[in-house]
């Protein structure tokens, strides 16, 4: 799954190294329009998630490399962005519960393997499923100590943890593990100190679970001590956490740095260093000298900085193929009354050219709403972003959520070609003729060439005569919009390859905390059908339906690229290939594998 680039130049041939020159030599944020160039190799396929109804390891994760020496030095990470850190389940915003989930200082029930996306245990030592589905027994780990000397994890400290979840009005799966974990027509019993059943009253897909059960997945949950915030209180908690991975939380200060250090003997595995250190650089050019001067043993990179990395002696590369996949989102689309109300949400507006006035999918409306969208769609060369800005590490993308091994299931003629002078026409049929006005805000992930691809779109739209207010905001500014429906332009959204098409149509439904901005009445009636189905052939099914209706509204999901994750290894530094966890790749993981070189 991950292969290294002894000599990435040799991937980036003719006018690409060209083209790449260039874009070093006016810095890293590119903003020329990318022009065509030579296709590199298609990229390596992703394992499949192979999900199935009713997974029930038993095995433990693939061993871990031997430690040979009590933890020592400082492995330090440059980090885009990281905001204060936080760790209670209930209050945590992100980028930290990201961040949390990657280092780890927070470990799930589950985690992702090494060499596929299978879910195998970490603080669950096994889970058994009844045959329908609904009934879930969860066996808890014995011995397992919380940092801070808050003792043994317990069953009660598991179920205790999810409902923090639950209540959650940040989590972007509150709303999902209300309705698997807490059903008013379920239970959820502590048997036993170390085993809690779960009956969700109703049997339910395996992939809206195994989200929530899996590391490193920012929609993951994960456990921490039921007593320190019993004794101390949820602020001491949030600062100061108390979970159970290999990392505790030392020290922190919001805009410069999180100190984290080593938990010796840990039970599954015992960093190498004695100390990790993240550092908030948001200029890719600082985070480059910081590798370059060797402050950074590695950091969160955009492509282009490949060659500066390469001229490090001793430096090397870490491919991750297909780790990424990007999508466009246009808010305020929200057709369903805000939660318990009867008026709309915030960021309802028929007045922007992309939201109708009518929800009706068959109205003149709509119709018109829908040239507008797929205007904007058409106008964006996503093949030349590719070659260009993501220097041919990944394709183009149809569909947002359906990347990786989902993408063969999706008919072939599916695509948003490249049509400028189209997209012209079908806006003057809007009554656009001269465009109109829009912000495109780049949502700021961590993934490579983000902020810069989301540039160029601002650029293609620029060429069909939309005026572009373009925001380049941390996301801790942008998300709190987000979840109170209140932003009305569009983003530029980098996620994870999903476990499948539902885990993210989990943020088009109205009782979900973060949204994309898209809402509707057929989402509402028919993702829920593809969350609570066990049989997997009738759930593919569904999300065929749900793809079906997206690609021809231009609604919801609109894909932009998948694309490969590449992570700078410092001299200092030991390859960890073959111990990166599975899941969500756009963050470096793996930290307590790293060894001094």
């Amino acid at each position: 799954m991950n292969h290294w680039l002894k000599n990435p130049k040799a991937m980036i041939l003719g006018p690409l190294a060209l083209l790449l020159a260039a874009i070093l030599a006016c810095g890293s944020s590119a903003t020329a329009t990318p022009r065509p160039v030579a296709p590199t190799a298609a990229p390596t396929a992703v394992p499949s998630a192979g999900a199935t109804s009713a997974p029930a390891p038993t095995v433990a994760p693939t061993a871990a490399p031997a430690m040979v020496a009590k933890p020592s030095g400082t492995l330090a990470i440059g980090q885009k962005e990281l905001g204060p850190y936080q760790g209670a389940p209930k209050i945590i915003g992100n980028p930290q519960i990201f961040l949390n989930s990657a280092i780890p200082i927070t470990e799930t029930l589950g985690m992702y393997a090494f060499d596929s996306s299978k879910l195998v245990p970490m603080l669950a030592e096994s889970w058994d499923v009844s045959p329908d589905g609904q009934v879930w027994t969860y066996h808890i780990r014995k011995g397992v100590q919380f940092h801070k000397g808050f003792g043994e994890m317990t069953a009660e400290d598991v179920a205790w943890s999810f409902e923090q979840i639950a209540t959650s009005e940040k989590h972007a799966r509150s709303s999902v593990a209300r309705d698997i974990f807490f059903a008013e027509n379920g239970s959820r019993t502590v048997t036993d100190e170390f085993t809690w059943v779960v009956d969700s009253g109703v049997p339910f897909s395996d992939i809206p679970i195994n989200e929530l059960l899996g590391t490193p997945r920012a929609v993951a949950a994960w456990i921490v001590s039921k007593k320190q915030f019993d004794e101390k209180g949820e602020d001491e908690a949030n600062r100061n956490t108390a979970a159970t991975g290999p990392w505790e939380i030392a020290d922190s200060r919001t805009g410069e740095f999180w100190r984290m250090t080593a938990v010796e003997d840990h039970y599954r595995q015992t960093p190498n260093f004695a100390e990790l250190i993240f550092q908030e650089i948001p200029e890719e050019s600082a985070r480059v000298a910081g590798f370059k001067t060797g402050l950074l043993d590695s950091f969160v990179m955009a492509l282009d900085s490949i060659t500066e990395v390469e001229s490090v002696s001793g430096a090397k590369l870490m491919r991750v193929p297909n780790a990424i996949q990007a999508g466009l989102h246009f808010y305020g689309q929200t057709y369903v009354n805000a939660r318990d109300s009867d008026a709309p949400w915030p960021n309802y507006n028929p007045d922007l050219p992309w939201v109708s006035a009518n929800s009706d999918p068959s109205s003149a409306e709509w119709a018109t709403a829908r040239k507008v969208r797929l205007a904007l769609s058409i106008a964006i060369d996503r093949q030349t972003i590719v070659d260009t800005l993501l220097l041919g590490f990944g394709h183009p993308l149809t569909l947002k959520d359906w990347g990786g091994p989902d993408e063969s299931r999706l008919p072939a003629d599916w695509a948003w070609e490249f049509d400028p002078e189209r997209a012209k026409s079908l806006l003057a049929e809007a009554g656009y003729p001269n465009g109109f006005s829009a912000t495109l805000t780049a949502s700021i992930r961590g993934a490579p060439s983000e902020v810069e691809a989301c540039e160029a779109i601002a650029q293609y739209w620029d060429d069909i005569g939309i005026d572009v207010n373009f925001q380049n905001i941390p996301y801790g500014t942008l998300r709190p919009q987000l979840v109170a429906r209140t932003y009305e332009g569009m983003t530029c959204h980098n996620v994870s390859i999903r476990l499948a098409p539902t885990q993210g149509y989990g943020s088009y439904l109205n009782a979900g905390n973060f949204s994309w901005g898209s809402e509707h009445a057929f989402l509402e009636e028919n993702i829920p059908r593809a969350q609570k189905s066990v049989d997997r052939a009738d759930r593919e099914a569904i999300e065929r339906e749900i793809a079906q209706w997206t690609y021809d509204n231009v609604f919801a999901a609109i894909g932009l690229y998948v694309v490969d994750n590449i992570w700078p290894v410092g001299p200092n530094l030991a390859p960890w290939d073959g111990f990166i966890k599975q899941g969500d790749l756009r963050q470096i993981n793996g930290f307590e594998y790293m060894k001094p070189r």
